[in-house]
């Protein structure tokens, strides 16, 4: 059963700092992630890149290329190909391949891994490639359902003696407040839901909806009346839910073909594919072999063709991919020939280089031609320093930080010495040295502290040389 709610206890810092303040949009502390300003690729309708457009700052020529990947894969033009991103290190391959999944649609898979991944004790190279395949092609079942769905206005756990013991007390039941646009209702619920909404963090202001029959809980998201300024990756505002708070709902569950191949690796209870999603559990990896994927295929086409379930291409992207062998190219050449294959993104850093698993192939980026004849490529540009401002005071917006007007000259200008991905890495530990100095916004003196503390990557190879010519 997934389940929502309830405040998590504060623990005490690792330093001295004061804690950060919390959030009235949200009480939970989210993981904001490297790229979750990025919204799309940020073009006009007629597939410009704009200066400024969906969080994508830069890349013009880029952002415009992948536009007409976006095109060829919706009207289904893209079949047996790949795109593949070249450029150096920082300069947004992997933000735009995750633009490309935000253009194809909010619940479309995205399925990041990078080159080295495959090089595994546990299972075979070609298995971990076809594991990736299949997480990033996405099922969406539909059911109708009696549930009760609103915004939670009460949470408030009734304790009583705990009958197994003489110590200590135990949650006897849980008192739920929901409501609509229609209306509210109290419900009594059972503590084993109340440990389904601790489970998922759930808390007063969130959407949720509660199974009637299996008492299953689903966070839906925060109710928009609790919608700040900006928001994190991590959250999803919705609008309250209409009609009453007991009724009948058509639910949509996303799932991937790589969920179903874990559950089915392991069979518990029933033969249906909401009994299969039950029984996905957490254990050690297990390999799935070939025979058991077409078996998942083939109950996977008979829901498609009965209308309960769609198929959803998704995108899978390997990041570093020269790191890959001959072995692992070959096995891509035949998955980008499948029927049901994802969209496939590759981004390398490099120029000529030898083919991993041979001896004497050198290759453009370290690809096989075979391959490469197959992928469309675009190249990624070095960011100029107000670009790289540009991105600093976007990172700086998503992530709550004030900036003094010089910090952000400042640290433009370290990205454009080192690189945008060091100027950014100096915020979080800045605004950590400022909070200490009981300031709420960095300083320059922070940034200087930072790179007296710190070296970037093309500071610490230089003295590597240096040190090693003496």
């Amino acid at each position: 059963m997934n389940a929502s709610t309830s405040s998590a206890a504060k623990s005490a810092p690792a330093h001295n700092a004061p804690l950060p303040p919390t959030s009235s949009s949200a009480g939970r502390s989210s993981r904001i992630a490297p790229h979750s300003h990025i919204k799309g690729l940020g073009l006009t309708p007629e597939g410009y890149a704009l200066v400024d457009g969906a969080g994508f700052i830069g890349q013009t020529n880029a952002r415009e290329a992948c536009g007409v990947v976006v095109d060829l894969i919706k009207s289904r033009k893209f079949s047996g190909r790949a795109l593949l991103l070249v450029g150096a290190p920082g300069t947004g391959k992997t933000a735009l391949a995750l633009a490309v999944s935000h253009e194809l649609g909010a619940k479309v898979p995205f399925c990041p891994m990078v080159g080295s991944e495959v090089y595994s004790t546990e299972v075979k190279k070609t298995e971990v490639l076809a594991e990736a395949f299949r997480r990033a092609i996405g099922l969406r079942i539909k059911e109708t359902k009696e549930v009760y769905e609103g915004e939670v206005t009460e949470l408030t756990p009734t304790e009583a003696e705990n009958p197994l013991s003489g110590y200590g007390k135990t949650v006897s039941h849980v008192i739920l407040g929901l409501k609509t646009v229609k209306g509210t209702k109290q419900l009594r619920l059972d503590p084993t839901i109340y440990e389904a909404i601790l489970k998922e963090k759930i808390i007063v202001g969130d959407v949720v909806y509660i199974d009637y029959a299996t008492g299953a809980v689903k966070r839906v998201g925060r109710s928009d009346a609790y919608a700040a300024s900006y928001d994190l990756e991590s959250e999803t505002y919705v609008p309250l839910p209409k009609g009453e708070v007991h009724k009948r709902k058509e639910l949509v569950q996303d799932v991937t073909l790589g969920d179903l191949d874990s559950a089915n690796a392991r069979p518990q209870g029933g033969q249906d594919i909401m009994s299969v999603m039950g029984s996905l559990v957490k254990s050690g990896r297990t390999e799935v072999t070939d025979k058991l994927r077409r078996e998942v295929n083939k109950i996977v086409k008979g829901y498609v063709d009965q209308g309960v379930a769609e198929v959803v291409p998704g995108v899978v992207f390997i990041d570093e991919v020269h790191m890959l062998d001959i072995e692992c190219f070959t096995y891509l050449n035949a998955l980008l020939e499948s029927p049901m294959a994802p969209t496939v993104i590759l981004a390398t850093n490099r120029g000529n280089s030898l083919v991993r698993g041979t001896t004497d192939i050198v290759s453009p980026h370290g690809i096989p031609v075979d391959l490469l004849d197959r992928c469309m490529i675009v190249k990624t540009d070095a960011y100029t320093k107000e670009q790289i401002g540009k991105v600093v005071q976007a990172r700086a917006n998503v992530e709550g930080l004030k900036l003094s007007p010089d910090v952000l000259d400042k640290l433009a200008g370290e990205g454009e010495k080192s690189s945008l991905r060091y100027a950014l890495q100096l915020l979080t530990p800045a605004s950590i040295l400022a909070k200490l100095a009981g300031r709420n916004q960095i300083e320059a003196e922070d940034i200087n502290e930072m790179n007296e503390l710190f070296l970037d990557a093309k500071t610490s190879a230089s003295i590597i040389a240096e040190s090693t010519s003496v």
